[in-house]
């Protein structure tokens, strides 16, 4: 038993040089890595942010760079890494190999790909910035971020919605907050025997006194449409989206001319349907006794 406990030991012997140069190797990698990184992004981040919000550079322009400049960070990173450590030869021999696997994953990262170059041209063609409020497919939120592969936006009932940058890229997208000015509509209805003019005076008049409605263009209520049981006045105000709320103004908008039509005597009438004509029912008597072979 002796000789043969001594050969496994020399064998075992043989192969912890290699063990220790491998190990080595990789702590030298990590230890490369986890500093240049680091320190790098730590350093680029800074950097990159101050020298754009010197220039006043948009604020969705910022985010995307810094992440563009994490991914060039860690990229470089792995490299200096690899080269310190000695990895040389081994990464020009995944080269080949990578070759060959560039073309594979090409076509498994086509939505990767999409979604990257979408979130380009959102940077570049500014649809919207972070900060607006969007509508898209039925859809609604705030810009919170947009980032390499997707925009992050917060809905109004405070839920976080991620979408993918070709998504937006691809819809059409209504920027609620991209102009200086936008016009609050909404339909009142009052019977037809109402006075029209009364009516009007009342939205106007309600309309100019809430905060943040703008003096030009003033409010103004026209009639669009008789409809089956009212006449509707469209009641218009215009507001700066940037220091007043459209669903606040649109709520109190609402309620202050119900009441003033309340307090008036302004009819607000329901829909109603009348129907005409008459209905017959015949009575069929059963003969007594009848029979039936």
């Amino acid at each position: 038993m002796l000789p043969m406990q001594q050969g496994i030991s020399i064998d075992l012997q043989q192969f912890v040089p290699t063990i220790l140069s491998a190990v080595t190797t990789t702590v030298i990698f990590l230890i490369v890595f986890l500093v240049v990184y680091r320190v790098g992004r730590s350093i680029m981040i800074r950097s990159v942010k101050n020298g754009l919000q010197r220039r006043n550079f948009d604020d969705t322009l910022i985010g995307f760079t810094v992440s563009m400049t994490v991914l060039v960070t860690a990229v470089f990173a792995v490299a200096l890494a690899a080269t310190v450590a000695g990895f040389g030869t081994v990464l020009a021999a995944f080269a080949t190999l990578g070759g060959a696997l560039t073309l594979a994953v090409g076509f498994a990262a086509q939505d990767l790909i999409a979604n990257f170059v979408a979130g380009v041209f959102i940077v570049k063609d500014e649809p919207f910035t972070v900060g607006d409020w969007i509508e898209w497919d039925d859809n609604e939120g705030v810009v919170r971020e947009i980032q390499m592969r997707v925009t992050k936006l917060d809905t109004f009932d405070n839920q976080l919605v991620t979408v993918p940058n070709s998504d937006l890229a691809n819809a059409a997208i209504i920027n609620n907050a991209a102009n200086d000015r936008r016009r609050v509509s909404i339909d009142f209805q009052i019977g037809y025997d109402a006075d029209i003019n009364q009516a009007r005076d009342v939205i106007i008049e309600e309309g100019t006194h809430i905060d943040g409605v703008l003096e030009t263009p003033e409010p103004s209520a026209p009639v669009t449409e008789l409809g089956d049981s009212a006449v509707i006045l469209s009641g218009r105000l215009w507001i700066d989206p940037s220091e007043s709320s459209y669903g606040v103004t649109t709520a109190e908008f609402t309620e202050r001319v119900k009441q003033r039509f309340d307090a008036e005597g302004i009819d607000i009438p329901y829909p109603n349907t009348a129907l005409s004509g008459g209905v017959t029912v015949a009575n069929t008597a059963i003969r007594e006794g009848a029979t039936g072979d």
